[in-house]
């Protein structure tokens, strides 16, 4: 019983490391405390005996820190193969796919997409991580995935409404890549 406490207090802990990320106004920072979260809460799965949930998010923690560097197909597709290849051979029951298929659709969204589109991806993979916690009785597995999916989703809608108005919400992302290019 008290590895069950112990395992529930590292997701409280990816809760709080989690949720702070919206803090920080730097991208790179951002990337680098997501993938911080991601490592507690991959190890909180691992204790709660989710393996392929734990494998979904040490593979998060790995491709966001590589994502800050490239964004290379072929980068993409070896997080994708080893997602599936690690994922898939342990997962027991249907519920635990849905951190797999989250994690191979948030790949693609990270590697391959910009802007509004990549935070209605990562909207997506978040109800796919908010059901697996639910029923994985992650405390604060559920509480962060669902806190993200609050405000991804109200930001999709803010940013959605300034591009009807004619305003690029994601114009200061863009310049940064044409002075970094």
């Amino acid at each position: 019983m008290i590895d069950y406490w112990y395992a529930q207090a590292v997701g409280v802990l990816a809760f709080f490391v989690g949720i702070t990320m919206f803090f920080n106004r730097s991208d790179r920072r951002f990337k680098r405390q997501l993938a911080a979260y991601s490592a507690i809460i991959g190890t909180h799965f691992l204790l709660m005996g989710a393996a392929p949930a734990g494998m979904s998010a040490l593979l998060n923690a790995l491709r966001t820190l590589v994502s800050l560097r490239t964004r290379s197909q072929w980068v993409m597709v070896i997080f994708i193969a080893l997602t599936l290849v690690l994922g898939l051979s342990e997962a027991k029951h249907l519920t635990e796919l849905l951190p797999v298929g989250a994690t191979v659709v948030s790949t693609w969204a990270l590697f391959r997409t910009r802007g509004l589109t990549t935070r209605c991806v990562m909207w997506c993979s978040t109800c796919c991580w908010v059901i697996h916690n639910i029923w994985l009785g992650s405390i604060g597995g559920t509480l962060i995935e669902s806190s993200f999916l609050l405000m991804n989703g109200f930001n999709i809608i803010r940013f959605w409404r300034l591009q009807k108005r004619g305003i690029d919400p994601f114009d200061v992302e863009k310049r940064v890549v044409r002075v970094q290019k």
